[in-house]
């Protein structure tokens, strides 16, 4: 994702979420789970997740609980909330696939370590280590250097996070390029090289701030804020928080329309109203639809 990215990828997930229910066919958006954990913002991705992982487990798909363990783990990694993410991504971990363990292994490594089981993170660095190894590519061979630097000595952790940026950013996989200078800032921070780490925190907080990944961007901010630098906290205005479909549902009801007359005009289910409106509130700061009449652009 570059810049600006996720803000437009999210748009074109609601409008083709529209389109499917629309038409009756409503398959596992893979990429809506994965876009919301990214975003980092839990209105929006909690319960899409949950929503999704009881879909899974009711028709007994592994592959989905893998996804919604895997996104789950990102979300509370980058919101910080290591004891979460290490529950979710060893829950994910239990699925493997060609594809979403390798991911959850990279989330595991990072949450173990977090949360002092330096054990399971080494156990899972080892299983990445085979995947990276057999690609050969730079992305495979990046993520793991990033997370045997987790587990490094001082002095090998500085060439390995050196390394996992160097071949991070020769890919597209620019959130991970990202994560690389974040994680190697917030190293260089404990072992008390401020300047450095200013440097790395700096890149990685502009970095995920102009994709939209705003955990992993409050994270960084908080990590530069620790090194003595002062870091405006970004805030997203009232209507600008809203994504499109969010907004266009809010007006409706502001309107005085049902649910299940905004549901027919839009062409999506009532739940799926329902489940927007509650996020509507919540990004708003109200509690009931008389509400929305008051919100200028919602009128």
């Amino acid at each position: 994702m570059l810049a600006g990215e996720f803000a437009t990828a999210a748009a074109l997930f609601e409008e083709a979420a529209s389109i499917t229910a629309a038409t009756g066919y409503t398959p596992v958006r893979y990429q809506s789970l994965a876009l919301a954990a990214w975003r980092g913002i839990p209105s929006d991705a909690v319960g899409l997740i949950e929503a999704t992982a009881a879909d899974g487990t009711a028709r007994g798909e592994g592959r989905v609980l893998g996804l919604t363990g895997y996104t789950n783990a990102v979300l509370y990694n980058g919101l910080g909330r290591y004891e979460e993410a290490f529950a979710a991504a060893r829950a994910g971990c239990e699925y493997k696939d060609l594809g979403l363990h390798g991911w959850c292994l990279v989330e595991l490594v990072e949450a173990a370590v977090r949360t002092g089981d330096k054990e399971t993170a080494a156990q899972a660095t080892r299983r990445l280590e085979v995947r990276a190894g057999a690609s050969g590519t730079d992305w495979g061979l990046g993520v793991l250097a990033r997370a045997q630097a987790l587990l490094a000595d001082d002095e090998r952790a500085d060439s390995l996070f050196t390394e996992a940026i160097e071949r991070l950013g020769r890919t597209r996989v620019v959130v991970h390029h990202a994560r690389a200078r974040l994680l190697y800032g917030e190293w260089l921070r404990r072992v008390n090289r401020r300047v450095d780490a200013r440097r790395y925190l700096s890149d990685a907080h502009e970095m995920f701030t102009r994709m939209g990944a705003q955990a992993f961007a409050e994270r960084a901010r908080r990590e530069l804020v620790a090194t003595g630098e002062k870091v405006r906290k970004h805030s997203v205005g009232t209507g600008d928080e809203l994504t499109g479909q969010e907004a266009q549902i809010a007006r409706l009801a502001g309107d005085g329309l049902t649910n299940q007359e905004i549901g027919a005009q839009l062409f999506i289910s009532t739940h799926t109203v329902e489940w927007h409106l509650r996020k509507v509130f919540v990004k708003l700061g109200i509690t009931s639809r008389r509400q929305l009449r008051t919100v200028p652009w919602a009128s």
